[in-house]
């Protein structure tokens, strides 16, 4: 009987996923849409899905399969969605159309996973209109500039510690993860700690425990997004509850801790303190290099009052997006150096006569550094984390015939749209020969080349990265001093060409990232 039951139950699952895929299909057809077919189950992910590849690789096969279409189908397990690839078109969906697309696809419900799905990224609507706004004064300048001593003090731990490792092969990947989780705990947390003396520090684990998805949690993740609904009503957790309750309980412990000790500290749970309190306000300040599209939110007459929870899911995710994404672009940074010697001395000729110069780096100088830009800006054109803007359809839109002689395509409120990032970064039709590392594109003389919405690092529209400010101060203040202190060199675990980890999200190089230290002073 147990046995006629699972049979039953497996065949009627094989049905409905079957069904689903031919769905897919005709949902694409009746719209004149162009697709990749996929597998049924797994649509287009299945080889990222089994980790035959980089999530990278599925879009892009999918965005190379038809190059003379604005916009294809995306078959993302049993889901159809619309990747977006032309760029006048992503600036009309980010910007111009932008209250037609508000939201985030939901990856992680709040009532869930209430830290992350509680977060500026996934709020919605008002809600997180509001939100936005109550933070964006935490990310100006002046903030950055209090924030900056943390950075510079993290930075000279790995200065330091690298003295000891002179002429050897050094894991550069575990390196700077250990950096950014000690900028992120001391910048959001206002917790002291050295990752690289205290390898097996409670923070620092806990931060591990997010990112290292075991077989269960990928798992999990596969089925939320198949089957959402019944996800919800077995409330399976994709994060273990030790790791979300280690965070919610640093936040709010901290939060009393500082109220009841009248405590004050330049970092995020400061910041957030005084928005709770509607102290958060913005400053008149003129244009800076750290953020690509300044913040246009104006605050409500009358503001929402936020819970201690609703406040911890921001650190939350400030640590998940800021430990990261930092990380990455500091790895691939590192290895591209040593990949190209000739790249790597004309910055460190840069930053040589900047300290003969300036002396200290210093928030007011730090600028100045045209040529740490452009190689920033290259590594992430190359390397960008950001892989799609992801936006849900909130009210009945047109989108325009995928190409000509074709009729437009309407969509519905729930319908999802991927508007493309590393796919058009990579595409020789906007940034020739993508796979060269050239930060020269980005060189005052060479960067008006660039087609506006073809670099989006950091999103674009009032869904932009609110953070961005923040990332590139920690980039360049660890970059700026590794470099003036040490020559990276290939060694013969250095990976030539750079290739990607098999992963659904993160960009890791293959093999991970070692480098042999010299020296320079």
């Amino acid at each position: 009987m147990i046995v006629e039951i699972v049979i039953f139950l497996l065949t009627s699952l094989a049905g409905y996923f079957l069904y689903r895929h031919k769905w897919i299909h005709r949902y694409f057809d009746e719209r004149g849409v162009k697709y990749v077919s996929g597998v049924p189950i797994f649509g287009n992910i299945f080889r990222s899905t089994f980790l035959y590849n980089h999530i990278v690789d599925d879009l892009d096969a999918v965005y190379k399969a038809f190059p003379d279409e604005k916009y294809v189908g995306y078959i993302e397990s049993i889901m159809p969605i619309f990747l977006i690839r032309d760029p006048e078109l992503i600036k009309t969906i980010t910007v111009k159309d932008f209250d037609h697309f508000v939201d985030h696809k939901e990856f992680f419900p709040e009532d869930i996973e209430p830290l992350f799905g509680g977060s500026l990224i996934m709020m919605k609507g008002e809600k997180w209109h509001d939100m936005r706004t109550t933070l964006s004064p935490a990310f100006t300048g002046s903030k950055m500039r209090k924030m900056m001593p943390f950075m510079t003090e993290i930075s000279s731990n790995i200065i330091e510690h690298l003295k000891g490792h002179i002429n050897e092969v050094v894991d550069m990947e575990d390196l700077i993860r250990r950096y950014t989780n000690d900028v992120i705990a001391s910048a959001a947390f206002g917790l002291q700690v050295n990752s690289l003396k205290d390898k097996n520090n409670e923070f620092y684990k806990t931060g591990q425990d997010l990112f290292h998805f075991n077989v269960k949690q990928r798992f999990v993740f596969f089925m939320s997004a198949v089957f959402p609904k019944l996800c919800k009503k077995l409330r399976l957790n994709i994060f273990p509850a030790k790791t979300t309750h280690f965070f919610r309980n640093l936040v709010t412990s901290t939060m009393e801790h500082r109220e009841k000790n009248k405590i004050e500290r330049p970092d995020m749970i400061q910041l957030l303190m005084e928005a709770s309190k509607g102290l958060l306000k913005s400053e008149n300040e003129g244009t800076d290099n750290f953020s690509p599209m300044e913040d246009t939110f104006k605050p409500k007459t009358q503001q929402r009052q936020w819970t201690q929870n609703e406040l911890a899911g921001q650190v939350f995710i400030f640590f998940v997006a800021g430990y990261e994404s930092s990380a990455t672009a500091l790895v691939m940074c590192v290895h591209e150096l040593a990949l190209n010697p000739d790249i790597q001395e004309k910055l460190y000729q840069e930053i040589r006569s900047f300290k003969e110069k300036h002396g200290e780096l210093t928030f007011e100088n730090i600028n100045t550094l045209k040529y740490l830009d452009c190689v920033l800006n290259e590594t992430s054109r190359k390397w960008a984390a950001a892989l799609i803007m992801d936006r849900v359809c909130n009210k009945d839109y047109e989108l325009p015939p995928p190409r000509e002689g074709a009729k437009p395509v309407q969509l519905k409120p729930g319908d999802i749209v991927y508007n493309v990032v590393n796919s058009i970064h990579m595409d020789p039709k906007y940034h020739p020969n993508p796979e060269k590392f050239d930060p020269e594109r980005f060189s005052d003389e060479n960067k008006h080349n660039i087609k506006p919405f073809t670099y989006m690092p950091f999103g674009m529209g009032p869904r932009n990265c609110i953070g961005s400010r923040f990332a590139l101060l920690e980039l360049k203040v660890l970059m700026y001093n590794l470099i003036l202190n040490y020559k990276l060199v290939k060694c013969s675990k250095t990976t030539d060409p750079i290739e990607l980890k098999a992963h659904e999200f993160n960009i890791k190089p293959k093999g991970g990232s070692w480098v042999r230290l010299e020296a320079r002073i």
